[in-house]
């Protein structure tokens, strides 16, 4: 990038399961969205007439997440009228798409200080309420075998051999890790919050971590896309790939990632913008990259979008000191790292969102705040963070510590 683009700050509320009865369901979205520009506001005595925009991925536009809900937020958080929003969808990758964009637009020049990031609450606008053609429209699913995202999954664990023991052992792990960094405090430095009208304390910390998991309850689970599979949808994806001759469903709720409700805001500008307004940089954004490959097994963009990520800043896999990949379902994080050749010591620390759950528009602003933190506690330089995107489509985004 011409200019460099620094991080000033990234925050995040707690995650809480994404249905009734979860935390979070009281809390409107555009709440949830407020609460952290409230929270920066108040964390760095903010005049927000200095902000030049708000960008918010959503995956869900609709109903209550609907009508620009970015922009509907600075308002819900009384930021100065004079602060312009918009809202975008890139599946899973949307706001880790809204960090991007804010960072090519301060480093172009364009503007100097953004806030970007993501909500979504998925306990009151649940999952494919936007519908769409991709997963929808009957002509498009048949015409380009696009099967569930589910489906993919096992493709991907079929062919790369991961048995059912592999995705629960994998799943175990980020449970423990999780567990251990929320309760040693490790978050807690990023997480805002979640309060009511009247101040008072909705939900503080991730409370949709399982501690108590074990290898046998996950063994106790039934795959989750058995039924979808019978309804068609294995024949569909093994005409593309004829030389799998039966699927092995090895995904269950408990190694796949979890349905939640949650927002990440990230403060991004210019060197300058930060020294007008006495902002001390946590972190640079040194490249992105974004690609797409076979929409049918849809989850093994996130690899290659790495390397591209790699390539445009003149790094190697051996100058990465960490990687975040957002744990869509057990084997994307393996094929993961497989591709990259890199172990799993060093691969999402403090587990992932088969822990703490994916609220789908605002996981990848999350992983900036996760990765940040974890490079300040252990003095590390860079990290890597990945997602899997509907479509094929893989993003990542490279980050330093500074």
């Amino acid at each position: 990038m011409p200019d460099s683009a620094y991080i000033f700050d990234a925050v995040r509320t707690p995650r809480s399961k994404g249905k009734a009865g979860g935390s979070l369901n009281e809390v409107k979205p555009v709440a949830l969205a407020a609460g952290l520009l409230k929270g920066l506001q108040s964390r760095h005595d903010l005049d927000t007439a200095r902000i030049d925009d708000v960008i918010l991925g959503c995956t869900a536009p609709v109903s209550e997440q609907g009508s620009c809900i970015a922009k509907a937020a600075t308002q819900f958080a009384n930021w100065d009228q004079s602060v312009p929003a918009f809202q975008l969808d890139r599946f899973c990758a949307s706001g880790l798409e809204a960090v991007n964009i804010a960072a090519a637009k301060v480093s172009s020049g364009q503007e100097d200080l953004i806030v970007a990031g993501g909500v979504e609450s998925m306990s009151r606008v649940p999952i494919g309420s936007a519908g769409g053609p991709m997963f929808a429209d009957p002509e498009f699913v048949i015409n380009h075998s696009s099967v569930p995202q589910g489906i993919g999954a096992d493709l991907i664990a079929t062919l790369d051999g991961y048995r059912r023991e592999d995705v629960d052992a994998y799943a175990l792990e980020s449970q423990r890790r999780a567990s251990q960094a929320r309760d040693n405090g490790w978050f807690d430095g990023s997480v805002i919050p979640v309060v009511d009208n009247n101040g008072l304390p909705i939900l503080e910390r991730d409370d949709y971590i399982r501690a108590d998991t074990s290898l046998q309850t996950l063994a106790s689970l039934k795959p989750a896309f058995a039924k979808m599979a019978a309804m068609g949808m294995d024949q569909m994806a093994i005409s593309r790939y004829p030389d799998v001759e039966r699927i092995e469903h090895v995904h269950t709720p408990g190694n796949s990632s979890g349905i939640v409700d949650g927002a990440a805001a990230v403060m991004i500008g210019s060197e300058q913008a930060g020294k007008d307004i006495g902002l001390t940089p946590r972190g640079r954004i040194v490249a992105v990259a974004v690609l797409a490959c076979d929409p049918v097994i849809m989850l093994t963009g996130p690899g290659p979008a790495a390397k591209k990520c790699l390539a445009k800043a003149g790094l190697n896999v051996c100058d990465i000191d960490l990687w975040e990949i957002n744990e869509a379902f057990a084997a994307v994080a393996m094929r993961y790292m497989r591709d990259l050749g890199i172990d799993h010591e060093v691969t999402n620390v403090n587990g992932g969102a088969i822990a703490m759950g994916h609220p789908l528009g605002a996981t990848g602003a999350m992983l900036v705040s996760t990765m940040l933190d974890e490079l300040e506690r252990r003095s590390l330089k860079r990290g890597m963070l990945s997602l899997c995107v509907g479509g094929g489509m893989g993003i990542s985004t490279l980050i330093e510590r500074v």
